[in-house]
């Protein structure tokens, strides 16, 4: 469902140029659960944000479910990403004056789904999460891994094809780290591609699938030989 052929992505620092990708082919397919590793600076997070339509190549082809991103215009990228892309970052991102139920409930709002609509869904992601005790609170009213889970659940509301994690458990707790990891995976598990990037070995090694970057290429991509 995910192609990219030839992909480079550089960046103009001064009169240097930094090649953040640098030829770049990879394929994901549908259900796939891929983590992506490497040391900071290594384009791991330029390419998830190339994924999710954040950020354009400087050259090369992305096709997601067949579509050719790199010839869309704005507006259809943004239908697209609102469609098949949902985002889970480590800084949460939730708006503060709203509720976990109103942070979740949002892309349904901007998608134009009447009330009676969203209703039962923000009901049920609540329900799925176990926010239901914690649906009116601000997210400063939360802990950590409480506001990860209103942020996987508004990322997921809208029903993706395709969750893309950056460093999700980052700024939580071990537990708190461990209780995302297996919501994540759980949605997986329902047959959304997941995609993580993450500096925790730990975490790389549940996922079915593992690419290293460094210098912004793919150093390995390796299948796993175990299993959660």
């Amino acid at each position: 469902m995910i192609k990219l052929e030839k992909i480079h992505r550089n960046f103009q620092v001064g009169e240097q140029t930094v090649h953040a990708l640098d030829d770049i082919n990879l394929q994901i397919s549908q259900g796939e659960y891929l983590s992506v590793m490497g040391p900071s600076g290594s384009g791991k997070s330029t390419l998830l944000n190339l994924i999710g339509m954040l950020d354009h190549a400087t050259s090369g082809q992305y096709y997601l479910n067949d579509q050719n991103v790199t010839e869309m215009n704005e507006q259809q990228e943004a239908a697209a990403r609102n469609k098949h892309i949902g985002f889970v970052f480590q800084a949460f991102h939730l708006i503060p004056r709203l509720s976990a139920r109103e942070n979740i409930e949002l892309p349904l709002l901007l998608a134009g789904i009447d009330s009676e609509q969203r209703r039962p869904k923000v009901d049920q992601a609540l329900q799925s999460m176990n926010l239901i005790d914690r649906a009116h609170h601000k997210p400063d009213q939360l802990s950590g891994g409480q506001r990860q889970r209103v942020a996987i659940a508004r990322a997921t509301i809208t029903e993706p094809s395709v969750l893309l994690a950056d460093e999700p458990t980052g700024n939580l707790d071990q537990k708190s780290g461990a209780d995302v990891i297996q919501t994540l995976e759980s949605l997986n598990d329902r047959g959304i591609t997941l995609i993580v990037v993450t500096h925790d070995s730990h975490l790389g090694k549940r996922s079915m699938r593992s690419l290293k970057m460094v210098d912004g290429r793919i150093e390995s991509d390796k299948l796993a030989d175990n299993t959660r």
